[in-house]
């Protein structure tokens, strides 16, 4: 952070503050289903923000043009691109964030059991390959539904020993955008 002083013209004391980005330490963030309508959004801004410095997009298919494209956006973060299972090791590895808006949108007839059904495997899966590659990183659940879908990726890491309750967050704010939008 700098902090720059000048005068108004009533010849009060004002302070400016800034943050320079070379001050700010290396992170790298990942974006777990990075190629669905709510990975790629947020992929540009995690892109935009000036605390990431590496950003791993990861998906089982598309994520390469979804790198390309967030990787055109100035900004200090570099972007990489992951494809299918076995790229899944190098996405997490050294994340010190992980975002995991994986899973399958409700459809029209869908019930809460059939929605849960199908992103809690998703979810186990990707929350045991956290907790193997990066199981110190901070872990941002906005898999729907996220009333359970945290409860799993918390009984994952249990059984992987890595379980801390202070970096496991469950991110409600999209249905929040929602009910104020309509």
């Amino acid at each position: 952070m700098f902090r720059s002083v000048a005068r108004s013209a009533a010849g009060k004391h004002l302070i400016r503050r800034g943050y320079a980005t070379e001050s700010v330490p290396a992170r790298k963030f990942a974006v777990l289903v990075a190629a669905g309508g709510i990975g790629q959004p947020l992929a540009l801004l995690m892109k935009l923000n000036p605390l990431v410095s590496q950003l791993a997009l990861y998906d089982i298919a598309n994520t390469p043009g979804v790198a390309a494209d967030v990787s055109h956006v100035n900004s200090r973060a570099e972007v990489a691109g992951y494809v299918g299972e076995e790229q899944l090791e190098k996405a997490l590895e050294g994340c010190d964030l992980v975002i995991i808006p994986a899973g399958v949108p409700r459809e029209p007839g869908m019930s809460c059991d059939d929605l849960f059904n199908i992103n809690a495997g998703i979810v186990k899966g990707l929350c045991a390959a956290i907790a193997r590659y990066c199981p110190t990183a901070l872990v941002n659940m906005i898999s729907n539904p996220v009333n359970t879908t945290i409860p799993i990726a918390a009984e994952v890491s249990k059984k992987a020993g890595t379980y801390d309750e202070k970096k496991l967050f469950g991110v409600t704010t999209l249905d929040v955008v929602r009910a104020k939008t309509f």
